[in-house]
This record gives C-alpha cells, sequence and structure tokens, in this order.
C-alpha cells in the first residue's frame, strides 16, 4: 500500500485522485478547518489523528506533523513515506514585487515544504503552483534571498533527480485550461525511475461540449436539476438578467448594441456604461473550445469566463467538477446533510447559500484530480519490481540473446511483458560487440540528468538528433521531456544490429507517439548532412582512432584538433548541427591537454549546466560528465549550474569564473579559499616527466639501480616496501636516466592525495610516479607543503575532486605551486 503526506491541500481534491487508486494518507495539513472537513467527508487519512489543522510555520504544528508521521509509520511497521504531495501558497508572483517582505513571508510556506522533503525524505514528491511559481523569490533556509527554483535545487538535489514544467493542464488530466508549474522528484535510490517517467501524459484537450454538454440546461434563476443538488442555477441581480439575456454566443455583455443592455450603473438617470479592463468579462463560453481556466470567482459574472455558452448564468458546481476532472464520488458536505431530492426548494436554497461559497473557492485553487490521480498512476506503474543486472544477464543466457536474430525474436513475443526500461536494458546488454565500438548501456537516471537540464522549447515541432544510439537508451526521456510538440528524431549507429534493434523496440514502444524516426546506419563523423537539429544529445563512445587513414578524415575541416579519441569529434561535429547539445563525455575533458581545442570550442557558447558523475554514470571505471550548451555566443557574466554526484551538491557558478585562462582547465569547485590559496602561492614553477618505457619486464628484485614507485613516495622520504621494491641494471634506452643524480622532487602519478619527496641518488622511477623539475632552486619548506593537508585540499579542488583522471601533466604540473 503506497503511503502520501499532504501539505496545503485544501480541500483535498487533486489528492482525491490518490486516495481512488488506493493510496494511504499518513497525515495532511490545512491552515482552514471548513476545507479540511471537507477532507474528513471524504475520509482521506486513515487515522482520525491525521487531519492537522493550523500554519506549518508554526514550529507547533511542524512538530505535530512529524509526530503524526513517526505514529503512522510506528502502527503499520513502515520505513518510508512515499509521497509528499505540497502547494504552499506563494505570494508575489514577481521578482520586483513592491510588496517583498510580505512576498517573502508567506514564501515561507513553499520553503517549510522543502524543509518537510529535505528531512522527510520520501521516494517521491510534487510541488504545484500558479505559472511564475519557480522564478518568485523566497528565504531560503539558509537565511539567503533566492529564487525559489534555486531554493529546491539547492537543498533537494543531492537526494532527489528533479525536472520542472510549466504545463496547461488541459493536456495533462485537467478538462478545463489551467496552467501551472508542476515540480517531480524522485530519490535517487529508486532505481529505473526518473521524474519525467511520473508526469501525466499529454493527451488532446476536449472541448467544453464533450465535458459538460451532456448534463441539462437550467433556465431558470435559482434553479436545481432534478437529480444533482450541485447543479444548479446560482442567482444574481434581477437588473443583470437582461445583460446576459442579449450576450450574443462567444461575446461579452460589452459586446451588446445597446448601452441598456450592456453591464451598467444609472447616474442621475443616465446610462453609465461599466469600465471593461479585461475583454473575458460577462463573456459567453464557446462549446467548440477548451473549458476556460477556472478560479476562486467562478460564482460572479463580472469575472473572467464565467458564464455559460447558452444559458444565462455562470458554471454550476457541477459543471466546475467536470472541468476539474473532479469525481461525482467527491463529497463536499457529508451525505446525511445533503438534501433528497424530494426536499423542498427553500430547504435546498439554504443549502446553497450555506455550502456554495467554499466550495466555489475550493474547486478554483484545487489540482484537478485527474492530474494526481495520473501521477498516482505513474508511482504504481513504476516501483513495481524491474529486472536487475543479475536477472538481465540470466534472460541473456537463458535465451541465448547474445544471438541478433534470437533476440529479435524475443523482442518479438515478448515486448508487451517488459517495461521498455527493462527491455532495452536486455538489448543493450545482449550486444556482443558493444566493447568493440565502446558502446555501454547508459541508465534511465543518467539519461535524464543529461536531459534535464535542457529548455523548454516554444516551437511546436522539434528536432533531435541522437548521434549515437544504440538501441535507444535516451529516446524514452527526450519524448517525455517535450511530449505534447511534434518530434522528429534521426537516429544514429555506426553498429548496423543496434540500430535494427532500436527501431525494433520504436515500433513495438513509442509506435502510438506524434513522434517520426528516422534510423540511419552510419559513421556518425562521416555522415554528410545538410540539416539542423533544436537539440542533439547522447553518450558519444569514448576510444582512441588507431586507423591512420581514418583519423587523417575525422580530423578533415575540425577545430585544430590534436587529440584522437572519438568523443572529441562528436563534440565539435555535435556543435555544428544542433542549437542545444548536451552529451555524457569523459571527465578528462575538463583538464588534460589533449582537449584543449576541444575546451576552448566549448568556451565560445553558453554552458547551461554540468553534472560531474565521477565514476557513478556506468559499470567500468572511468570518470565521466555531461556537459549542456546553448550555441549562442557566451556572455561575460553567464551562469551554469553544476551537479556533482560525488558531493552530492548542486551550486551554480559564472561560466568565465571557472574556465580559469591560467591553468587552461576548468576548475568547477573553484571557491573563495582556492582563490585565497592561489593568491599566495607562484606557480609555473615545474615542469614534469613521465617515464612511458619502465615497465615489469624490465625491473627484477635487486640490482644497480633502484626504480622508485608511488607507494615507495613518501611525505618528504622514500619508503622500502618488501615484495613491492624493484631495480633495473640497465637505463641506456630509457629517457627517464637524463634525470638519475639530478635534484629534482617526485610525486604520485595518479592519486588524489599528494605528497612529494626529492629523488634520491641512483634512483628513477617509472610511469607510477612523476618527475617535477625546474631550473630554479626549490626549498624543503616546499616539499613538507605538497604533504600538507591545505595543498591536498586545493588540489582536489584544481583536479575537480577527481579519482581516476589524475595524470600529473603540462596543466595538472601547475598546480604544484610553491609559496610566494
Amino acid at each position: 500500500m503506497l503511503t502520501y503526506v499532504s501539505l496545503f491541500s485544501s480541500a483535498g481534491v487533486g489528492c482525491f485522485g490518490l486516495k481512488e487508486l488506493g493510496f494511504n494518507c499518513i497525515v495532511t495539513a490545512e491552515l482552514l478547518e471548513k476545507r479540511l472537513n471537507i477532507q474528513k467527508t471524504n475520509k482521506k487519512c486513515k487515522y482520525e489523528t491525521g487531519y492537522i489543522c493550523g500554519d506549518l510555520a508554526d514550529e507547533n504544528i511542524h512538530n505535530q506533523l512529524y509526530d503524526e508521521i513517526a505514529a503512522y509509520k510506528a502502527k503499520e511497521n513502515v520505513k518510508d513515506i512515499d509521497l509528499v504531495v505540497a502547494t504552499p501558497p506563494c505570494q508575489g508572483m514577481s521578482v520586483a514585487n513592491h510588496k517583498k517582505n510580505e512576498e517573502l513571508g508567506r514564501n515561507s510556506l513553499v520553503v517549510e515544504s522543502i524543509r518537510v522533503v529535505s528531512e522527510q525524505k520520501p521516494k517521491f514528491f510534487v510541488f504545484e503552483n500558479v505559472r511564475a511559481f519557480l522564478k518568485s523569490i523566497c528565504t531560503d533556509l539558509d537565511g539567503v534571498d533566492k529564487s525559489i527554483e534555486e531554493a529546491i535545487f539547492a537543498n533537494l538535489s543531492a537526494e532527489y533527480l528533479i525536472e520542472t514544467k510549466i504545463l496547461n493542464l488541459k493536456n495533462y488530466g485537467s478538462n478545463s485550461s489551467r496552467t501551472r508549474t508542476l515540480v517531480i522528484g524522485v530519490r535517487s535510490d529508486q532505481k529505473g525511475i526518473t521524474p519525467l517517467d511520473l508526469f501525466p501524459s499529454y493527451r488532446p484537450e476536449k472541448t467544453l461540449r464533450e465535458v459538460i454538454g451532456n448534463l441539462p440546461s437550467l433556465k431558470n434563476m435559482g434553479e436545481f436539476s432534478e437529480d444533482d443538488i450541485f447543479h444548479s442555477f446560482r442567482p444574481y441581480k434581477e437588473e443583470m438578467y437582461p445583460w446576459i439575456k442579449a450576450t450574443p454566443y462567444g461575446k461579452s455583455a460589452f459586446d451588446n448594441e445597446s448601452d441598456s443592455l450592456k453591464p451598467h450603473k444609472i447616474v442621475n438617470g443616465e446610462v453609465v456604461v461599466n469600465q471593461n479592463k479585461n475583454g473575458d468579462k460577462y463573456k459567453r463560453q464557446l462549446w467548440e473550445r477548451v473549458a476556460p481556466c477556472i478560479h476562486t470567482r467562478n460564482d460572479c459574472l463580472p469575472s473572467q469566463n464565467t458564464v455559460h455558452p447558452v444559458d444565462n448564468r455562470v458554471f454550476s458546481i457541477r459543471e466546475l467538477m467536470l472541468m476539474m476532472s473532479i469525481p461525482n464520488t467527491f463529497q463536499w458536505v457529508p451525505e446525511d446533510v445533503v438534501p433528497k431530492r424530494s426536499s423542498s426548494f427553500e430547504e435546498k436554497v439554504k443549502f446553497r447559500k450555506k455550502t456554495e461559497f467554499n466550495i466555489r473557492q475550493c474547486i478554483g485553487e484545487a489540482v484537478p484530480t485527474g492530474v494526481m490521480t495520473e501521477i498516482g498512476r505513474n508511482i504504481q506503474k513504476l516501483t513495481a519490481p524491474s529486472l536487475g543486472k543479475k536477472q538481465v544477464a540470466d534472460l541473456i543466457d537463458q535465451h541465448s540473446l547474445r544471438d541478433t536474430k534470437k533476440l529479435r525474436s524475443f523482442i518479438e513475443k515478448n515486448w508487451k511483458k517488459y517495461t521498455y526500461q527493462d527491455m532495452f536494458k536486455v538489448c543493450e546488454l545482449a550486444n556482443a560487440k558493444r566493447l568493440d565500438t565502446a558502446a555501454y548501456y547508459t541508465d534511465q537516471e543518467i539519461c535524464f540528468s543529461a536531459i534535464s537540464r535542457l529548455p523548454d522549447l516554444s516551437s511546436e515541432c522539434v528536432r533531435i538528433l541522437e548521434p549515437s544510439v544504440g538501441v535507444g537508451s535516451f529516446l524514452n526521456q527526450i519524448i517525455k521531456k517535450y511530449q505534447g510538440k511534434t518530434l522528429i528524431i534521426d537516429c544514429i549507429d555506426i553498429n548496423r544490429d543496434s540500430i535494427e534493434l532500436c527501431q525494433l523496440l520504436v515500433e513495438k514502444y513509442f509506435k502510438n507517439l506524434d513522434v517520426k524516426f528516422n534510423f540511419y546506419n552510419e559513421d556518425f563523423l562521416l555522415w554528410n548532412t545538410d540539416k539542423t537539429y533544436d537539440i542533439v544529445i547522447g553518450n558519444p563512445p569514448y576510444m582512441k582512432v588507431k586507423n591512420h587513414e581514418l583519423l587523417v578524415k575525422y580530423r578533415t575541416g575540425v577545430f585544430n584538433q590534436v587529440t584522437n579519441n572519438i568523443f572529441s569529434f562528436f563534440i565539435e561535429k555535435c556543435l555544428k548541427l544542433g542549437k542545444f547539445v548536451s552529451l555524457i563525455v569523459p571527465k578528462a575533458l575538463l583538464n588534460a591537454p589533449e582537449y584543449e581545442k576541444t575546451r576552448e570550442l566549448l568556451e565560445r557558447y553558453t554552458l547551461l549546466h554540468i553534472n560531474d558523475y565521477n565514476e557513478k554514470a556506468f559499470d567500468v571505471k572511468i570518470e565521466t560528465v555531461s556537459i549542456t550548451v546553448k550555441k549562442e555566443k557566451a556572455q561575460r557574466n553567464n551562469s551554469l549550474s553544476i551537479y556533482s554526484f560525488l558531493n552530492k551538491k548542486f551550486f551554480v557558478q559564472q561560466q568565465k569564473y571557472i574556465a580559469h585562462a591560467y591553468f587552461n582547465s576548468w576548475l568547477l569547485y573553484r571557491n573563495e579559499w582556492f582563490d585565497a590559496i592561489f593568491a599566495k602561492l607562484e606557480f609555473g614553477f615545474f615542469k614534469v616527466f613521465r617515464d612511458r618505457q619502465i615497465t615489469k619486464q624490465h625491473t627484477k628484485d635487486s640490482g644497480k639501480y633502484r626504480v622508485i614507485k608511488s607507494r615507495n613516495i613518501g611525505h618528504g622520504d622514500i619508503k622500502n616496501i618488501d615484495g613491492y621494491d624493484c631495480f633495473i641494471d640497465n637505463l641506456e634506452p630509457f629517457a627517464v636516466k637524463k634525470f638519475l643524480d639530478k635534484n629534482v622532487l617526485i610525486v604520485p602519478n595518479l592519486t588524489y592525495n599528494p605528497r612529494a619527496a626529492r629523488l634520491p641518488k641512483g634512483c628513477v622511477v617509472d610511469g607510477s610516479a612523476a618527475i617535477l623539475y625546474s631550473c630554479q632552486e626549490f626549498k624543503e619548506s616546499d616539499i613538507s607543503y605538497f604533504s600538507s593537508d591545505e595543498f591536498n585540499k586545493f588540489y582536489r579542488i584544481a583536479r575537480n575532486f577527481g579519482t581516476r583522471s589524475m595524470n600529473i601533466d603540462s596543466v595538472s604540473v601547475k598546480y604544484f605551486g610553491v609559496k610566494r
């Protein structure tokens, strides 16, 4: 049984969809008792103590909420909350709002929602609010004023994958036009599930006639439908009736020809027409259009878009419920309070006067029930067990799926049995040739992270390129990201089996979507096209090109590349073709000398986001990052967001600040402390040499010259290690001979814990250690400084907290600065 916590849910209209799906509400908090009573009427919570009335900004109420959660977990033996739903009041939708102090006070309720999620750590969370929600300012938990979007990511992205969307809910579970912000988070341990998977699926909107056209017409003021107390003609001032009666279909009463039939007042016996500031006042709605946005003053003729298409009245409560996808089973009051069909007209009028205004307000501020129903249904579906890696491996072996023909047959017979995530995983891992083309399965969470910071696009048709598609790991997430638009996706892969499997999977799982796929079995770097794309997304291969003739072809017309790693060529070609590019690439891109030209190319454009995966993206020992770029000239003050999977930290940096010209590397984690250390050191002091020749076949247990390896280097001294120490007799063939008996430093090459020692007389090093040499004399204090905690911290930041991309080269040797 899935559970949820509901915050600021008014009458519980949206959450009713979760109840109907079988979710258990642990606790619900609402400020107004009259609205909380509606939740009680619908038996929202399992326990009576689950209804909390009060202000969540009050610490006592906050503690009461937490006590109830703890009590529920103890009673039901539940470890985790599955879902937190919050629709906090958010005042002051503009950053320039002059009532900023009041705005920040009210927006503390948004921060309270963030706090609950941060401390309770549900598996999923959903925030819903108005269009301007994310841009509004709040005072965050740290006391700093910032946008609500920044506060959400700063506090929650360490534990959650988060997606924000501004959607017109008419296409996502509501039956009326309603543009809202949805923020969905998925706790990072929920493998195989991303926020994009939880968003409601796009559907064509319904017309007003389809939604309410079957309800009986109400012609007489005050009239009740015979069978439905909530379908009635709400009375209004008699003098207004002629204005509405004369209003043509689809027009406003202000469009009536005679001033006497327009909304007016009589002043000194003269007709004075009211001001018409908005064209949607007193306006009849159209049957052929989608229902209008339902607001809290839906009871009022002069309000926006409230008049029935043909009846001379505002919409009834039942009509509003249908527009907001609220089921008839939702109860506004206890059943024994509702007047019966046989009740007198007076009793019904009394009931309407007592309840109608509160009900209409609750409808106007609600989350449409159908929207939360869709989200809840997706949670139910996706929390069902999926295939683990061992199960996938067993499936592949059991059915001999490394044979492509058998794999295709397996898909044809079993695609309905498995989710697309599981089937894509089977196909990717069954590819026997994947190591030849450096093709690695990309988890859906990693695909999402590379896609999530791509922008919303205004165009109705979006052209997308996946230049190394494999069997299509990115396709589901990119389709979800831009659902509701017409998508044209070009899929390219050099492996014929992969592209054919991708085509088959697309036919099975995406055939009913508004997406046109084009498939190309090509070498992307040699593929000729005059197309341009809105989005280029993918995980290109990381491998050295060993074929010289092929390398020459790749280098034709490129940005002065000196590398022969294929991913760097992919970056360049993708930037030529796409307006927005997001690629997963080796972390070495950030600082390795061979990617200098690639960094220079990227720095020309606007960097939007970087994910630092470290080693957490793939089941191979390689560090990776994803980089999202907008092909627009970089501005000096351009900011980008960064997320560290290693440190579980989300933060914002200036592009010019991290792309440091002096070091010619990108310093993602640069900060004020780093700058202070930087200011007191002198750089460019050392050059580096690394031996590439001496290997185990050249060394032995004793000999003329000792070969120092990384583990022998202590903090200023050389360690003897039994069974590890080695020697060599003849140095003539080796370039490292030139440093024999020279005054040089040696440091471990691959380490994030730097330390240094002098190279002893009669010794050389192998490739596990680097030699630092200088034309200037260095001091003992320099040696000890390179072993200090301060330099260790400085060096880790300089190397972006790398754990493998650590070779000391012509770039990284500059980090070894001596004190001025």
